[in-house]
């Protein structure tokens, strides 16, 4: 691997229920922009790739309820950062995906290309949207493959040249730049083009969970190959996790194609006042932690930065989740990631780069313009 990325998922206060009652802040100082900006802040000083924000038309089970929507809060940080990767969760079931797409390709300009999207499936969402509840979930994958490849369509529907700007003649558009899409699904059709034009990245990177993908891709029968490996197409990063290091590394070499693999991380550390084990029993004897299927870390940092070098010689990069943001937060930026950058298994953003470029993913061509060759 060239390149191991690290990033954090920063909604709420972490990703245990109980995490609200350690926090810094009162339950509705979570959704204030004072606390957004200061853990924002906090991530990309110590050197995180990205950072995601998690999101739910519904509010969470547990704790506080209420979030503000995730592509809001990426675009508020966009800019007052300069190099952290700015991914929001937005689910594709029941999302009008030209709006998704016009959004994401929003925040790319405001981040000045640093934008992602971790498209993620809300089934349980369809009284909130006033719709018809999804029943199979083989159909709510299906609406997240086409969300995404309506999504790609749209971001190239404008190429790259197609603003002129010629204050002199008065053109500012190259009409016959624009293309209709013309997407007829499943479920919807989409005809084009956007009213964004194509954003800085080309096509924002998006992210999607190997579980999701392989349950439609499965169905369907065509990701396996003779090799036992599955292809994600429809993804630039495809996140995997595991009950163990060996089942994530296993489920990150099932993944094949271009795609990036990231692990799903949870992470409870040591602090200088708390073990991870007190830390944890403390947390469980409000709430019990819920089961994700991620892998799972509790300990001291040492131990956190010996499994995360092993884990870059498999996958591409990871996403950890704290068990508390201000708890844990601190001690990752102090403890764990400056031995990585030292030893070279990680790095630092470079600064005025892309996320693209940061994840050593090339600017795809604009599959319309390459048809009029």
């Amino acid at each position: 691997m060239s390149r191991f990325a690290v990033g954090i998922e920063l909604d709420g206060a972490g990703y245990h229920p109980a995490a609200w009652r350690r926090s810094r802040d009162e339950p509705a100082g979570l959704l204030s922009a004072r606390t957004l900006q200061a853990r924002v802040s906090a991530a990309e000083n110590a050197g995180f790739t990205l950072a995601t924000f998690d999101d739910s038309i519904l509010p969470p089970g547990l704790g506080p309820a209420g979030r503000i929507d995730a592509p809001t809060r990426a675009s508020f940080v966009a800019a007052t950062t300069s190099t952290l990767g700015l991914v929001p969760a937005v689910a594709t079931t029941y999302a009008e995906p030209f709006h998704t797409a016009s959004a994401l390709a929003t925040l790319d300009y405001s981040s000045r290309g640093r934008a992602g999207w971790l498209a993620t499936v809300d089934p349980g969402a369809a009284a909130a949207w006033g719709r018809e509840p999804r029943t199979g979930g083989l159909e709510v994958r299906r609406e997240q493959r086409d969300s995404i490849e309506v999504a790609r369509r749209l971001w190239d529907s404008w190429e790259d040249d197609a603003v002129i700007r010629d204050w002199g003649s008065g053109r500012f558009l190259d009409r016959d730049r624009l293309h209709y899409i013309d997407f007829e699904g499943e479920t919807f059709s989409v005809k084009g083009p956007s009213i964004v034009p194509r954003p800085p990245q080309g096509q924002v990177v998006v992210f999607a969970d190997s579980a999701t993908l392989l349950a439609d891709e499965s169905a369907r029968g065509t990701a396996f190959s003779e090799s036992g490996t599955t292809s994600f197409g429809s993804a630039d990063v495809v996140l995997v996790s595991g009950a163990d290091v060996d089942a994530a590394i296993s489920a990150a070499d099932r993944v094949a194609g271009d795609a990036l693999v990231f692990v799903d991380l949870e992470v409870v550390l040591d602090t200088p006042d708390h073990s991870a084990a007190d830390r944890l029993a403390g947390l469980e004897s409000h709430a019990a932690r819920e089961p994700r299927g991620r892998l799972h870390f509790s300990g001291p940092p040492g131990d956190l930065v010996s499994l995360l070098t092993r884990l870059s010689r498999h996958v591409d990069g990871v996403r950890l989740h704290p068990a508390v943001i201000d708890e844990d937060l601190p001690v990752l930026a102090r403890s764990v990631l400056p031995p990585l950058f030292r030893a070279g298994t990680a790095h630092r953003p470079v600064p005025g780069a892309t996320l693209r470029a940061n994840l050593g993913l090339a600017r795809p061509a604009n599959r319309y313009a390459e048809e009029q060759l």
